[in-house]
């Protein structure tokens, strides 16, 4: 066997970025967490990260955007599994990550709008002599071969510059709906991680009100048991937080196990203790 084979192979097989490897499996994965699977998922999107996060440029702004992403499924499926301290860790990362995005492409973009527009108005002045020009021609009795051929030269010029405006305009346009899209995920990301780290917070605040853990659980799962108009894998998520928290908590762990479809193993019959066989008569 040519030893220099898997080498070949493994350079003619193509690589993928963060970004490929998101957009292929994301749509499993949202499958996944609807379904409240949080564990595969959070394996996934932590190695992903690991593999592939320390990779990212933080000017390539679509593999920022994939990375601010894969950390907010992460969170996601720490939720789901009750992990709620290591949702907030990558919410965090998320939060980071989609700051430092839309302060790089402020800057990068902030050259090229300058650009287009500079490019704008010197076509703009430019379309504007022209068709001045043409006008006037235009307005002539009768023009000469000459004219003629000018006036067909002015006019190729001014549809040409018409179509280098538009697509200008149109380039300014898709940045400014870019930027707003990166300040909008900036923001999301801040808010959503201030509302985590204040649930967390109150969670703290309620468990020293009532003096233990297990009182603190006792009295949530309570009300996550009468609140049965919330989606399963709400209440879920909120059975896995709260049997994390008391794990000794029998009744928590029958009402995870339902939600889980999981059957409640009988209990085990008692042993009848054995009669003792008679004893023979003697002859």
């Amino acid at each position: 066997m040519n030893p220099f084979l898997p080498a070949l192979l493994a350079l003619a097989l193509p690589v993928q970025s963060l970004p490929d490897r998101f957009r292929d499996n994301h749509s499993a994965w949202e499958e996944s967490l609807d379904k409240g699977l949080g564990g595969p998922v959070r394996k996934a999107t932590e190695e992903l990260l690991q593999q592939e996060g320390v990779a990212v440029n933080p000017s390539d702004y679509n593999a920022m955007h994939a990375m601010v992403a894969t950390h907010n499924l992460a969170a996601r499926a720490c939720v789901v599994e009750g992990a709620w301290e290591d949702a907030v860790q990558h919410l965090q990362k998320a939060s980071q990550a989609a700051t430092e995005n839309a302060a790089t492409a402020e800057g990068t973009f902030a050259k090229l709008v300058a650009q287009h527009q500079d490019k704008l108005k010197q076509w703009r002045d430019e379309t504007a002599q022209q068709e001045k020009r043409l006008q006037d021609l235009d307005a002539l009795p009768g023009l000469t071969s000459d004219q003629i051929k000018l006036r067909g030269q002015i006019r190729g010029f001014l549809d040409e510059h018409r179509r280098a405006i538009a697509q200008s305009e149109k380039s300014l346009k898709e940045i400014d709906a870019l930027l707003a899209l990166l300040r909008k995920e900036q923001e999301t990301y801040a808010a959503s991680l201030a509302e985590w780290q204040g649930f967390l917070a109150k969670e703290r605040s309620d468990i020293g009100r009532l003096g233990t853990v297990s009182a603190y659980v006792a009295e949530k799962l309570q009300q996550v048991k009468s609140d049965d108009a919330r989606p399963r894998t709400e209440r879920l998520a909120y059975g896995r937080r709260l049997l994390r928290l008391d794990p000794a908590n029998r009744d928590c762990q029958r009402f995870v196990d339902g939600l889980e479809g999981k059957a409640e193993e009988p209990p085990v019959p008692a042993k009848k203790p054995r009669r003792p066989k008679p004893t023979p008569a003697a002859g």
